[in-house]
């Protein structure tokens, strides 16, 4: 079974959305298999989102990351990454289509409400980032 990982986002958190998002996952099929409420801290936001620290963007994502709580998750099922990420939407809200969640609940791109792994490969290394050898990470 395939793994995904994904992250509701402070704003997303703040907005009481945790359940209402854990339902869409769960009616695809999917398993939640770990998940972790957690106040990520600047150095864990910046191994995260490393990928992008060249970005003239970089600072203000690592800013609202680290703002609030996020809710860290494991989903496993058939295709996980790519349930995930369909179910999820396009990261600018205004191109989100209706049904997906952030083309039903983001309100910008700079606080679009979740993360999800695009890749496999990334899947893996971000969950051992927030669950490295089965202990929660923050």
């Amino acid at each position: 079974m395939e793994q995904t990982f994904v992250m509701i986002k402070p704003d997303g958190v703040s907005r009481k959305l945790i359940g209402k998002i854990v339902e869409r996952f769960e009616d695809k099929g999917l398993a939640l298999i770990e998940a972790n409420l957690c106040r990520m801290s600047e150095t864990h936001a910046e191994q995260h989102y490393e990928a992008l620290k060249d970005k003239p963007f970089f600072p203000d994502m690592i800013a609202f990351i680290t703002s609030g709580s996020v809710f860290a998750m494991i989903w496993e099922g058939e295709n996980a990454v790519r349930i995930a990420r369909t179910l999820i939407g396009s990261t600018n809200p205004v191109e989100a289509a209706p049904g997906t969640i952030r083309g039903d609940y983001a309100k910008t791109i700079e606080s679009n409400i979740i993360h999800a792994s695009d890749s496999i490969e990334n899947a893996a290394r971000e969950i051992a980032l927030f669950f490295p050898a089965g202990k929660i990470a923050v």
